[in-house]
């Protein structure tokens, strides 16, 4: 989803691959082309060789691995607001702590056996194992049944809907009659290089440089569904560099590109043959937020006073013209997304929200005394002590670094000493996990089912010793927590309570400024259309599904954009 750029021998490869890609002729096995007219190429996810096909290796596994071979119960359509019923046929919550789910009849996987209740248990069961990425899902189910072949009973200790629901729709279904077999080791750490599947694509082959999946034609959604899927194969191709990237894109070499491309606005308004989903700024939609992550374990971040005068002095508009060109736009203070508006006080926003405000964070610094006693432009603490903060973001996100020299210069202007600092990825990772840093930017919580997916990011608790998915911050509020964990027990369809909780989160969030929203990151989605057609855009008659591949966009529906995509006319 970054804008990285790796070493030259991959991108040698990249640039081979776009030699071979533009075949016309069936595959002889070595050249790796594919007829042209049937295969869809596409990039952006996947910054290295693909080396896993086991869904429990999150981060690891190659593209398509969950949403193409493997599938969920459920999907959920963002724009639509609703869950799609996909290996689930049918649901029903029979009682507050009971979910009884009843799977489609006639569904195979790829080896001939049946898709069964069993598998559903089976799956469960695995989060019993602690490395199972989600084991805490048995923080709160009690128990789990197959009442007959086709049915499961989930019983919950803690009912918590919206968590449920967001494992069901995230999480695939894996079969029981190979994966409870494995030991525990080889349930996290198998390569799984023979997946036996449900979906719509099936392991092809695959080298340093991409994944091939070709498409499964005894899948169950052809006739379940009325889902076909035009593209015979899915050739995604391993990230290299913007450049390759963008040459690949406008010779109409790579159909789909999920990379950040700077340049790519001026690129869309003079090439018809591409297209976004906007024909205009921020042409992209938005995907996540960004937020100015800072450490409440240290002087002043811990100050609510600082972090209101900081996020007063943050210039979006200048970000968003400058390393951005306008292909983002401002986040709410909130840091809800645009597909979650329903849920956002607009007036408390008004009433409480941050703007950017410089004789706001002046004022605001001076009222609580933050002073330049030693006359060196930065302000000092109210006890005296200098202010040194470093904002960190990845060496090579080059639009991030850009931004955090912004965000520092911003800062500066107001009296506040902060300057940005570029580590590798891995160091970044270990320094924010153990909260050994001052500021850094961070947007690991995508667009999902539910804002409690957000709310659960910024507060839970408690504070780890090393926190590796959520609350970076290592902000405390029990009080806020337990609104949040309110808001996790609200059934699904009650969306009244669902807003009047979020309000009153907002409230406190909106005073408390635990992290900072800074901008929507895009949905990076640039398509040709010389050799495939119908991509999702605002204006066209199409289907309002993401056109992405990132990991956890298949299963928000993207699976069904390809199943909407068509050979162009000859």
């Amino acid at each position: 989803m970054r804008s990285l750029r790796l070493p030259a021998a991959l991108a040698a490869l990249a640039i081979a691959a776009t030699a071979c890609s533009s075949g016309g002729g069936e595959d002889d096995g070595n050249s790796g082309s594919y007829p042209r007219e049937e295969t869809l190429y596409t990039t952006g996810t996947a910054w290295g060789p693909p080396v896993s096909w086991n869904p429990m290796m999150k981060g690891q596994y190659a593209v398509g691995t969950i949403g193409l071979a493997y599938e969920p119960l459920f999907l959920y359509d963002s724009a639509a607001g609703e869950y799609v019923h996909w290996l689930a046929e049918s649901d029903e919550w029979t009682a507050d702590n009971v979910h009884e789910i009843t799977l489609r009849e006639g569904i195979t996987w790829t080896d001939g056996e049946p898709l069964v209740a069993e598998d559903v248990v089976t799956t469960l069961e695995l989060g019993q194992m602690e490395g199972v990425p989600y084991s805490n899902v048995w923080d709160y189910v009690e128990s789990v049944e197959a009442t007959d072949d086709l049915t499961v009973e989930v019983t919950f200790s803690q009912s918590r809907p919206q968590e449920w629901m967001n494992w069901a729709y995230t999480n695939p279904i894996l079969p029981a009659h190979i994966w409870s077999e494995m030991s525990e080791t080889d349930v996290i750490e198998n390569p799984n290089e023979d997946p036996v599947v449900t979906g719509p694509y099936v392991y092809e082959s695959h080298a340093d440089d991409r994944m091939v999946w070709e498409r499964n034609d005894e899948w169950w959604g052809a006739e379940a569904l009325d889902m076909d899927m035009d593209a015979r194969y899915i050739v995604d191709i391993v990230n290299a560099s913007n450049e390759v990237t963008m040459n690949m894109l406008t010779q109409g070499e790579v159909d789909l590109s999920n990379n950040f491309l700077p340049g790519i606005d001026q690129v869309l308004e003079g090439d018809e043959t591409l297209t976004s989903y906007y024909d205009g700024p921020p042409y992209m939609q938005s995907a996540n937020t960004a937020w100015l992550v800072v450490n409440h374990d240290r002087e002043p971040m811990n100050d609510v006073n600082f972090r209101q005068a900081l996020a007063h002095s943050i210039d979006m508009q200048a970000i968003i013209e400058g390393p951005y060109s306008n292909l983002v736009e401002g986040a709410s203070p909130t840091g809800l997304l645009p597909a979650w508006d329903e849920f956002i006080d607009h007036e408390l926003v008004a009433e409480e929200g941050f703007t950017f405000d410089q004789d706001e964070a002046v004022a605001i610094l001076e009222e609580n005394g933050y002073l330049d006693e030693d006359g060196d432009g930065f302000v000092e603490t109210p006890d005296g002590e200098p202010i040194e903060l470093t904002l960190q973001v990845p060496s090579g996100w080059t639009d991030w670094m850009e931004s955090a020299r912004l965000i520092a210069e911003h800062a500066q202007a107001v009296g506040i000493n902060v300057t940005a600092d570029f580590p590798e990825f891995d160091l970044l990772v270990d320094s924010r996990n153990s909260g050994d840093f001052d500021m850094l930017i961070n947007n690991e919580r995508q667009q999902s089912n539910t804002p409690w997916t957000y709310y659960d990011y910024l507060f839970q608790q408690p504070v780890q010793d090393q926190q590796t998915t959520v609350n970076f911050g290592r902000y405390e509020n029990e009080e806020v927590w337990s609104l949040v964990e309110e808001f996790a027990a609200l059934p699904v369809d009650d969306i009244e309570g669902q807003v009047e909780l979020s309000s009153q989160i907002q409230e406190v969030q909106l005073t408390e400024l635990p992290a900072i929203p800074l901008w929507y990151n895009g949905l990076w989605a640039q398509h040709s259309t010389n050799h495939w057609t119908n991509w999702p855009t605002e204006h066209d008659d199409t289907p309002d599904y993401p056109a992405a591949l990132w990991n956890g966009w298949l299963e928000l529906s993207a699976v069904q954009m390809l199943a909407e995509l068509e050979p162009a006319a000859e």
